[in-house]
């Protein structure tokens, strides 16, 4: 792909990323409005519309878009894949850190731990563990990393395994560290809107020496459906350097705070 195609992908991403958050906080958007929030044409705005409608992200109806519950779209992969990039990469290199060679590794099916995969093989030897489909892709050729592939039942919304066999699983096994990231958290509390996502996760805490938390600032504070953990049971969390300072204070005082720059 050229540089020149290449940044107007990323341009579209941007702009959809800033239609997607104005909806969600607004309710619902006119389209008027979407062409002064991103300054492009009515013709984009329409483009970008149709694309978010499709991916299920947004409502479409005469002269604007509305909101669809956050159950919807948070939980589909192909919508978190593009959400929030800049800020998951940033908290996935300090997460990079505290992997050292030789190390065991679990990653949940988040978007946020798929950015840490990425930056892994650079790390090996490792043995990682893993019920995200796409993280298994990334990693399965990769020489001198042990790949465990949690298997169950496959989701398409999420492109992971669940279900109680990747649950009998991930209660099998004890891994050094745990990178694990949720839709929602206020300064007590990490949530998930699906009970079944909320089982898998709260299992693999249970099987981590070390448990981390990668939460971007647009999910916080945030709460959603289900409690999953208490802030307290996390060994860290790393955020990016969107999250209000004040915020990030209130936090430290329940569990070290890692503030990944952008």
């Amino acid at each position: 792909m050229s540089s020149e195609m290449s940044g107007t992908t990323r341009n579209r991403q941007v702009r959809q990323q800033r239609i997607t958050d104005f909806v969600i906080d607004h309710g619902s958007a006119a389209v008027a409005e979407l062409v002064r929030l991103t300054g492009v044409s009515h013709m984009t705005v329409h483009r970008d519309i149709d694309d978010l409608a499709r991916r299920g992200v947004v409502r479409k109806f005469r002269g604007g878009v509305s909101a669809l519950p956050s159950t919807v779209f948070e939980s589909n992969s192909e919508y978190r894949l593009s959400a929030h990039l800049d800020a998951k990469a940033a908290i996935a290199r300090s997460a990079a850190a505290l992997v050292e060679p030789g190390m065991s590794v679990l990653l949940d099916d988040s978007t946020t731990a798929l950015q840490l995969a990425r930056l892994l093989p650079d790390l090996a030897p490792l043995t990682v563990a893993t019920n995200y489909l796409r993280a298994i892709d990334m990693l399965k050729n990769v020489e001198d990393l042990r790949l465990i592939c949690i298997g169950g039942d496959y989701s398409r919304t999420h492109d992971s395994f669940l279900g109680m066999p990747c649950l009998e699983t991930i209660e099998r096994i004890t891994v050094d560290v745990a990178f694990l990231s949720t839709s929602a958290m206020n300064v007590s509390m990490t949530f998930h809107q699906e009970p079944e996502i909320v089982l898998v996760k709260r299992a693999m805490l249970e099987s981590a020496e070390t448990r981390v938390l990668l939460m971007d600032s647009s999910k916080m504070p945030r709460a959603a459906l289900h409690r999953l953990a208490p802030v307290t049971d996390y060994d860290r969390l790393i955020v990016d350097s969107g999250v209000d300072g004040a915020l990030v204070k209130e936090l430290e005082e329940r569990v070290p705070v890692e503030v990944a720059p952008l």
